[in-house]
């Protein structure tokens, strides 16, 4: 895909009239080996939000209690109103075709989309890239500061992925906003 200042935030010199990233979150079962992706949100460019649960896989048993209470996802949540691995990898590569797609928690995140699209037979139709990559050196310092700003002005009452997803890329147009420019690295 050609690199455009149209759909590459990173390539806007100016960071007040920036293009928003997508960004995407997702929850997962626990952290660590064989936890896998129990739901998934994005945020586009345009602030269009989506999220799904996941209906773990057979093979996907790994349960952390702890990680449940942060997010308030039970199992019986996700077999009662979740939808089918394939199913969310196909949405997901209808809906963020050919973008380029970022997330604060790369090495986790990988994983999970690298698990679900794997069950799925499939391959992502997207790049996922660390949000990182979208912000100088200060703003990469300021920026949690920022997003604990972001999350509290928007009296968000659930930690889920699409709500994640927003809180990160509100947080990234902030630094962006308040004198820390979009670095000068374009990513297709």
């Amino acid at each position: 895909m050609a690199n455009s200042a149209a759909s590459d935030p990173a390539s806007d010199r100016d960071p007040a009239h920036a293009v928003l990233p997508c960004v995407l979150d997702i929850e997962a079962s626990g952290f660590g080996r064989g936890s896998y992706p129990i739901e998934i949100g994005f945020v586009l460019p345009d602030g269009t939000a989506y999220c799904t649960l996941i209906v773990p896989d057979e093979g996907w048993t790994h349960w952390d209690g702890d990680a449940e209470r942060v997010h308030g996802i039970s199992r019986s949540l996700l077999q009662r109103h979740g939808r089918s691995a394939h199913e969310v990898a196909i949405e997901l590569n209808h809906r963020l075709a050919g973008r380029t797609v970022y997330c604060d928690n790369w090495a986790h995140d990988y994983a999970w989309l690298a698990r679900l699209f794997e069950s799925a037979g499939l391959s992502p139709s997207f790049k996922l890239r660390h949000l990182r990559e979208l912000m100088n050196e200060n703003a990469a310092e300021r920026f949690d500061d920022t997003r604990e700003i972001v999350a509290r002005n928007l009296q968000l009452r659930r930690h889920r992925a699409s709500s994640d997803a927003r809180v990160l890329q509100l947080s990234v147009a902030k630094v962006w906003r308040n004198g820390a420019p979009a670095p000068d690295q374009p990513h297709a």
